[in-house]
């Protein structure tokens, strides 16, 4: 640990670094599913830092031989108990939106927004509402951030981030930043081509159109309001914990509740009492017990249809060799 922050330090003082900079900080505190040990080092950047800063992390850490994981919003992942080594690299403050283009309606794709990857969905939603730009409604209510949602090719109301996308800007695995053309190839169902590699997603840039304000905060609002009827809020979690697959013949959740699987718990991780593809933290879960609940789901399914569900959840950190 003491090489570590002396690391730390001294990028700091090289690089003018402002902003966040912990040791052994819980990561309980930046996930949707209140879980997770410490890393040895979470960082987050000030917004006039992090253009300048990122690049200049990832290519020492590489040159040293530390890892470092990159976090948005913290959904759709559970840490490890005993926590990440090495560094987390918080992109939480690196918000905001461009937008270019004169689209004039629905059926004119020349507006885009360019959006930083930390921006919350929501936040960018009632952005585009005020300016008057639809097309991105289907993310409302989204947990998460911009760059999670590309990275995971979030999907939500039969539409995906891949739908709207135009590109994509990363620092690739050699900290240069680099854009990346949409490439229809490179996308299917909650996949994308940044997927197993180790790359920093900075932003994205969508196809925007001319809509009514009030028209877009309707449809924003119904999204957000279906999703607490379906108890996304109610307890702590990562929404769906297992991906739908179309060879099923009906959705996991589906499947799941038909099983009698509602509420079936390994400590204080639980199957939703209301909704079978919903793992929520009751109160005390640990990340073994979620980890274990997906993996005893997955074998019940497995065992009693022949099914076997992919889950969505990202299992990170250090597992112990488990």
């Amino acid at each position: 640990m003491g090489e570590l922050r002396l690391f730390m330090e001294n990028l700091s003082r090289k690089t003018g670094f402002s902003g966040e900079l912990r040791f052994d900080e819980p990561m309980a505190s930046h996930t949707t599913f209140k879980v997770g040990g410490p890393a040895d080092c979470w960082v987050c950047p000030a917004p006039a830092c992090f253009p300048e800063y990122a690049p200049a992390l990832l290519a020492a850490a590489r040159e040293a031989g530390t890892p470092v994981f990159v976090l948005g919003g913290g959904a759709n992942l559970v840490v490890a108990d005993r926590g990440i080594r090495g560094i987390v690299l918080d992109t939480g403050s690196w918000t905001g939106w461009d937008f270019t283009g004169e689209a004039k309606g629905p059926g004119d794709s020349t507006g885009s927004v360019t959006v930083r990857a930390g921006t919350p969905a929501d936040e960018l939603i009632n952005a585009l509402a005020e300016r008057g730009r639809g097309g991105l409604e289907f993310l409302a209510g989204m947990p998460g951030t911009i760059g999670g949602m590309v990275w995971m090719n979030a999907r939500c109301m039969e539409r995906s981030v891949s739908d709207v996308l135009i590109e994509t800007e990363i620092l690739d695995e050699q900290a240069e930043r680099v854009i990346v053309p949409y490439n229809h190839e490179d996308f299917s169902y909650k996949k994308s081509p940044f997927q197993g590699r180790k790359v920093l997603i900075l932003g994205a840039k969508f196809r925007v159109f001319r809509r009514e304000a009030e028209e877009i905060k309707k449809e924003a609002e119904i999204l957000r309001i279906d999703r607490e009827s379906r108890g996304h809020y109610r307890a702590p979690s990562a929404g769906s914990a297992f991906k739908n697959n179309r060879d099923f013949g009906k959705p996991a959740g589906k499947i799941i509740d038909e099983l009698g699987l509602r509420g079936f718990s390994v400590g204080g991780a639980a199957v939703a009492p209301w909704h079978g593809n919903f793992i929520i933290n009751t109160g005390n879960a640990s990340a073994a017990g979620i980890r274990a609940l997906v993996t005893a789901v997955t074998e019940k399914v497995r065992d009693r249809t022949g099914f076997t569900l992919e889950p969505e959840i990202l299992f990170v950190g250090d597992w112990g060799g488990v």
